[in-house]
């Protein structure tokens, strides 16, 4: 089987444990998203205001007269839902995600993020210069994403979360052209730029491992919840585009795709550790923090937060800075129970506090009218070269 360099000698290594998702992982790595692909392919050509009506009119369901046929079809592909789709009850796992929004948005930031975008896909990043300047948006992004699909009715058809899901994808397709365009991405070695396999991890990540970190820093959660929850994304990595190949089934199949795929991956390099780096760095600017010192001691409590969930040897590998980590785990949990105790207490009972949390996570997500989400696309792939999108 062809495999791309940079992933020959991890694979090696994790392919005795589990040959068949191994070979799977290294294989969709040559994998785009065929049908977006060939989407943006057609769609070349078309004037980006032009583009960005016809795409907006099929996202809300309709069809305006110059609308090509090949987007028509896009979409009406895009409509027919697995039959899995709605095989599961989405309201736990929105419940749960609002219950613990402050938990999971922190373990989002300080490790997540950090896990699924430090594989190779960082170089996908880093070769358009979009983490550069653009890493505050960023992670709104993405943690506007997170608050879409799991607001109750967000994953209907049409729904918010359905709509960004859907986004992502066509912007994550026309990245991969513009990149694989340029000339300056080297295939033999690392195989196609956001690839299938990167999406797909990143997907379990954003997934299975927020489930686990946010039960580390606190959360308690049913076995109904996080079935629900794990659901809740697989229905938005499939309309991201992940392949059934690379697509979890529940949460322990989750974890086993991350340990694969980290094992298959090559060493941290330097856009990895800079793209680490760079999103904790944005953290403060994300959550409207501005005076200078705040903003150091706010790093500063991440980089100690995140060596705690990733370990000191993942922490070593991305250069984050030594500081010491006692006590920080212990003192959310102690945090968190104090917080669920007043919940209890008549008297103490601040009926208002989840309502705090989940206005601060919808303020995180707001972007500025001028550079807020639409349905455009880049048009190429150095960020400061391209038209805004």
């Amino acid at each position: 089987m062809q495999v791309p360099s940079s992933y020959l000698s991890g694979y090696k290594k994790v392919r005795a444990s589990n040959p068949g998702l191994a070979d799977r992982y290294v294989a969709h790595t040559l994998i785009g998203d065929p049908k977006a692909d060939a989407l943006v392919e057609e769609l070349a050509g078309l004037d980006q205001e032009q583009l960005h009506r016809s795409i907006s009119a099929c996202m809300d369901g309709e069809e305006l007269s110059q609308t090509p046929e090949v987007l028509r079809q896009f979409f009406r592909e895009n409509d027919s839902l697995p039959e899995w789709y709605q095989s599961l009850d989405m309201q736990p796992g929105c419940s749960l995600f609002l219950k613990h929004s402050d938990l999971f948005l922190t373990a989002f930031v300080v490790s997540v993020i950090i896990r699924g975008f430090t594989t190779l896909i960082s170089l996908s990043f880093f070769t358009t210069s979009r983490i550069l300047d653009y890493g505050v948006r960023r992670l709104r992004q993405n943690i506007k994403h997170l608050l879409e699909i799991m607001i109750p009715g967000g994953l209907e058809q049409r729904g918010d979360g359905w709509k960004l899901s859907t986004r992502i994808r066509l912007v994550h397709a026309q990245a991969r052209k513009l990149i694989a365009d340029s000339g300056q991405w080297d295939s033999a070695a690392h195989g196609l730029p956001i690839s299938a396999a990167h999406v797909g991890y990143a997907a379990a990540s954003f997934s299975a491992m927020m489930l686990q970190e946010a039960t580390r820093l606190g959360m308690k959660a049913s076995a109904e919840e996080r079935a629900s929850f794990m659901h809740i994304w697989r229905c938005s990595a499939w309309l991201m585009g992940v392949p059934d190949q690379m697509l979890f089934r529940d949460e322990k199949d989750a974890l086993e795709i991350i340990r694969v795929g980290l094992g298959c991956e090559p060493a941290f390099d330097i856009e990895g550790i800079f793209m680490a780096n760079a999103l904790i760095n944005s953290a403060p600017l994300v959550v409207g923090v501005q005076d200078t010192k705040q903003r150091r001691e706010m790093v500063k409590q991440g980089y100690r937060l995140a060596r705690v969930m990733l370990g000191d040897e993942m922490s070593d590998k991305l250069k984050f800075p030594k500081y010491s980590t006692f006590g920080v785990l212990a003192l959310m949990k102690t945090t968190r129970r104090i917080q669920e105790f007043r919940q209890h207490v008549p008297f103490l009972n601040d009926e208002n506090i989840r309502f705090r949390q989940f206005s601060r996570l919808l303020d995180i997500s707001m972007l500025d009218e001028q550079t807020g989400l639409s349905y455009r696309l880049p048009d190429h792939y150095i960020a400061e070269l391209s038209a805004k999108w």
